[in-house]
């Protein structure tokens, strides 16, 4: 996705996540005001109580992304150091991304290497140079890698001269945000009592307060992502398991359809293969996959190269697909 159409999908969805729900709660309210005597005091509180609760879960859950999650990510880092499975792996293209000027020279690299089963897979990642004058990343050279035997959680591999570190301002920022996001929510909660309940207490609390639709607005875009992830990815390092533990072999393709499922107007084809395994069993896979409508040419290929587990022969990928995982 472009920097542009992401730019453009987030300020979508915020609008409808905050102005829209806020702006047709007032504008309905201005036009019919609620008696507070008549409302359901029990039932304005169950309202209440299930808003902070759809709040804490949503605060919980963008603390742990942004914040938690670089704590995370330092620890994996440090395991790998250690616990890593080492490789080395030629580089088949290099181009430099860092501005001039910069502190240090940035690479955006793409690495060919045997992944944890003996396949030969290719990987595209980014590098910080801090010395520049050793000409380490250029084309046709090798560097060390580590690789995560687990494939679990990410990074799936690092460079073995990987340094780590935190950058106390950005944990710094990053924490004033989030606690930022808490003081306006907190201030939200204030406001309503203090402009809306009219010495009645909560009884203004209603199902299509802006305290409730946002916090459930919110909560369902997480819950549609999830979705996606698992509907097209099955779980979301799926990819990044085969990859990294996968063996690769020819499959033959016996029934290639469409479900009738479109993304981007580009039709969801589900592929049936047949191929052997490491010994010499045969199995049949269907992976569905969304075909670029200049591709369609796969669909009338005798053999395409695909990833197995060996544990689990119907876990499988297109090799193809697999070189597009980052």
């Amino acid at each position: 996705m472009s920097k542009g159409l992401s730019i453009f999908w987030s300020i979508y969805m915020f609008f409808f996540a905050f102005p829209f729900p806020m702006f047709l709660y007032y504008i309905i309210k201005s036009e019919n005001m609620p008696n507070l005597m008549d409302s359901n005091p029990w039932y304005s509180l169950a309202l209440l109580v299930i808003s902070i609760l759809l709040w804490i879960v949503l605060l919980i859950g963008y603390y742990r992304k942004w914040v938690v999650r670089n704590f995370l990510i330092k620890r994996n880092i440090e395991k790998l150091k250690t616990t890593g499975e080492p490789r080395e792996a030629k580089i088949l293209k290099s181009a430099k991304t860092s501005k001039p000027g910069a502190a240090y020279d940035s690479y955006e690299l793409t690495l060919q290497f045997k992944n944890l089963v003996g396949s030969t897979i290719t990987v595209k990642t980014l590098a910080n140079d801090a010395k520049p004058y050793e000409r380490r990343y250029e084309v046709g050279k090798t560097v060390g890698i580590l690789l995560d035997k687990e494939v679990k959680d990410a990074p799936y591999f690092i460079f073995a001269t990987t340094e780590v570190s935190m950058r106390k301002m950005i944990i710094l920022l990053t924490n004033l945000a989030w606690l930022s996001f808490v003081a306006i929510v907190v201030a939200y909660y204030v406001y309503s009592y203090e402009t809306e309940s009219e010495g009645m207490g909560w009884r203004f609390m209603c199902i299509g307060h802006p305290l409730l639709t946002c916090a459930f607005t919110l909560l369902c875009y997480r819950g549609f992502g999830t979705f996606i992830l698992k509907k097209f990815n099955g779980k979301p390092n799926k990819f990044f398991l085969i990859k990294f533990r996968g063996t690769q072999t020819n499959a033959r393709l016996l029934k290639a359809s469409q479900n009738g499922t479109y993304i981007n107007e580009q039709p969801m084809i589900n592929f049936e293969l047949e191929f052997t395994d490491q010994f010499y069993q045969k199995h049949r896979v269907n992976i569905k996959r969304i075909v670029n409508l200049l591709d369609l040419d796969l669909t009338k290929q005798e053999y395409v190269s695909i990833f197995y587990l060996k544990e689990d022969p119907q876990h499988a990928a297109f090799e193809k697909d697999l070189n597009q995982v980052e």
